[in-house]
C-alpha cells in the first residue's frame, strides 16, 4: 500500500490477530516496524514474518498499563529508528458479564488495558508524532464504542472512552496545528482470539460465549481488517467502520436513536448463551 515506505509505525497487541495482520501490512508496505505485546510467542511469530519479508523491526514485551514501562519504551522506539511517524494502539481485552454479577476488579481491568492502554500509548508517543513532522494516533475503539448490549458493560465503557478520547484528540491536534492525524477505528466481528482469550463472569461458560462469537459474529479476517485500517490512515479519517456488520449496524443505531437498546437487548438475548 502507498504511503507507508521509509515510515516508522508502531503497533501494540502486535502478537496476533489485527495487530499482527497490521504490522505485517505495514511491513509489506515498506515501514519500519516496532511491535509490542505480553504475548511473547505470538510476537516472535509476527517478527519472524517481519523478516521473512525483508522488512526492519523492534520487537519488545510491553504491558500497556504499565505506564513507566511505556514512557520509556517510547523513547527507546525513537532512540532505534531516529524518529517515529505512527503509533496503532491496538491491544485489547474482553470481558462478559453483567453488572450485577460482575466484580470491581474485572471492570478495572478491562478498562486499564483497552482504554488506559490507549492512553498511554497516546501520551507516550505524542511528543515523537509532533518532533516527526507527520505524525498519525490510530486507536482502535469498537463497534461496542458506537452501541451498547448487555453482558458487556465493561468493553463498552473501555471503548466508548476510547471513542470519546480519540475523537477530543482529534480536534486538539487540529486546533494547535500539530502535524499529527488522529483516527479512530471500530471493527465489527473479527475472526481473532480475542473471544477465546477473554475472560467471563462466575457462572457463564465462556468456552460456549466464545464459540458463539466464532460462528456467528466474525465474519472479517484481521488481513482484511487491517487493509481497510491503512486505507483510512493514508486518507485521514476520522473514523473508519471495519466491516459489513459494522456498516450496517451503524446505520441502524442512526435511524433508531436510543431504541436501538431494546431491539438488540432482544437479539443479544437470543443469540447468546446466558
Amino acid at each position: 500500500m502507498e504511503g507507508f515506505a521509509g515510515k516508522v509505525a508502531v503497533v501494540t497487541g502486535a502478537g496476533s490477530g489485527i495487530g499482527q495482520a497490521l504490522a505485517i501490512e505495514l511491513g509489506r508496505s515498506g515501514a519500519k516496524v516496532a511491535i509490542c505485546d505480553v504475548d511473547t510467542e505470538g510476537l516472535a511469530v509476527t517478527e519472524e514474518r517481519l523478516k521473512a519479508i525483508g522488512a526492519e523491526v523492534k520487537t519488545d514485551r510491553i504491558d500497556v498499563t504499565e505506564r513507566e514501562a511505556f514512557l520509556l519504551y517510547a523513547d527507546a522506539v525513537k532512540e532505534h529508528f531516529g524518529k517515529v511517524n505512527q503509533i496503532y494502539n491496538n491491544a485489547g481485552i474482553a470481558f462478559t458479564g453483567d453488572v450485577e454479577i460482575s466484580q470491581f476488579k474485572d471492570i478495572e481491568r478491562v478498562m486499564d488495558v483497552d482504554f488506559w492502554g490507549v492512553v498511554n500509548g497516546t501520551k507516550a508517543f505524542l511528543p515523537h508524532l509532533i518532533e516527526s513532522g507527520d505524525g498519525h494516533v490510530i486507536n482502535v475503539s469498537s463497534l461496542f464504542g458506537i452501541f451498547s448490549v448487555p453482558g458487556q458493560a465493561a468493553y463498552n465503557s473501555a471503548k466508548f472512552a476510547v471513542r470519546g478520547f480519540t475523537e477530543a484528540l482529534r480536534q486538539e491536534m487540529a486546533l494547535a496545528k500539530h502535524p499529527v492525524k488522529v483516527t479512530c477505528v471500530h471493527p465489527g466481528g473479527i475472526k481473532t482470539a480475542i473471544a477465546r482469550n477473554a475472560t467471563a463472569a462466575e457462572g457463564l461458560d465462556q468456552e460456549a460465549l466464545a464459540e458463539t462469537f466464532d460462528r456467528k459474529l466474525a465474519n472479517t479476517t484481521p488481513q482484511r481488517a487491517a487493509t481497510i485500517i491503512l486505507e483510512a490512515v493514508r486518507k485521514d479519517r476520522a473514523r473508519v467502520l471495519v466491516g459489513a456488520d459494522a456498516k450496517v449496524l451503524d446505520v441502524i443505531v442512526r435511524i433508531t436513536g436510543s431504541a436501538y437498546q431494546k431491539l438488540f437487548a432482544g437479539a443479544m438475548g437470543r443469540m447468546l448463551p446466558r
